[in-house]
């Protein structure tokens, strides 16, 4: 980096963090940032960030404690994936018996996965995964409920057979789920589509080009129960989901749904922010 990028970036860290998310909102969204009186969902999510500090969102941000819960909670109605091997020095996965394919992940971020097979190259996995045991990622996020999640690297199990499948995320309100989103072509192009519960179609964009039209998944009931289990207690919590020869796997969980970034098409920020009904401040503690 050179001197000047670096000055640049010590400046800006030298800016409070909600003034720097601000700008950053009005540079995605082209609109100001309400904090004190939030509608929209992308401003709620923001809200989240900024404030929320409740022992509620400790462990949504732990891939291994979010499969432990969606298995205590969901585990007669979804399938989740074995996990192999979790820690921090890849080197260890020398003496792990791994399947013809397999996946890793950072525990404690998102964003980042290595889709390997079969016996584990420890040297090339190392170069690979340079920083992503970063433990102080959360804090240029802010995104709070990654503090609590312990900072290692997890290898779990494959699922599909090749290509990455749909990804159906379901938006939770108040243990109430009110909005599936489902993901295709997530490696290429990365496209989406909206849909009520009972499968009817939301036509406002989510900030990705629309995807094809989706048949309605086979295990559809099954995952609204899932969601509404593992996200019970919860004001909002995305869980997602993969179903795959009919079979329903467990994805992730969040607090943060794209980091209260996505650009959605404004009357469906407005309606899911009229979802979502924020907890006081002074019962947040932030």
């Amino acid at each position: 980096m050179s001197l000047l990028s670096t000055s640049r970036a010590v400046a800006a860290r030298a800016v409070p963090f909600s003034v720097r998310r601000r700008l950053r909102y009005y540079r995605r969204f082209g609109r100001r940032l309400s904090l004190r009186h939030p509608r929209r969902f992308s401003e709620k999510v923001t809200w989240r960030i900024l404030y929320d500090r409740r022992d509620l969102l400790l462990g949504t941000c732990d891939k291994l404690q979010m499969k432990e819960h969606a298995q205590r909670t969901a585990g007669d109605l979804v399938r989740v994936p074995r996990t192999y091997w979790h820690g921090t020095d890849v080197g260890e996965l020398a003496d792990v018996d791994l399947p013809a394919r397999w996946v890793l992940k950072p525990n404690h971020r998102t964003g980042l996965v290595l889709f390997g097979e079969g016996r584990a190259d420890a040297a090339d996995l190392r170069l690979r995964t340079r920083g992503w045991t970063d433990a102080a990622h959360w804090r240029i996020t802010r995104e709070w409920a990654y503090s609590d999640a312990a900072p290692e690297l997890v290898v779990e199990e494959f699922i599909g057979t090749g290509e990455a499948p749909a990804d159906y995320k379901v938006f939770v309100f108040d243990g109430v789920p009110r909005m599936v989103q489902v993901h295709t072509s997530r490696f290429g192009r990365h496209e989406s589509r909206q849909y009520t519960p009972e499968w009817e179609p939301i036509t406002w964009s989510a900030g990705y080009p629309a995807g094809p039209d989706v048949a309605r998944p086979q295990r559809l009931v099954e995952m609204l129960g899932a969601a509404s289990a593992m996200a019970a207690g919860f004001d909002m919590l995305r869980v997602d989901f993969y179903e795959i020869d009919g079979v329903l796997w467990f994805g992730e969980r969040t607090p943060y749904p794209g980091a209260g970034l996505v650009r959605w098409e404004l009357p469906l920020d407005e309606l899911m922010g009229n979802w979502w009904t924020l907890p006081s401040r002074a019962a947040v503690r932030g």
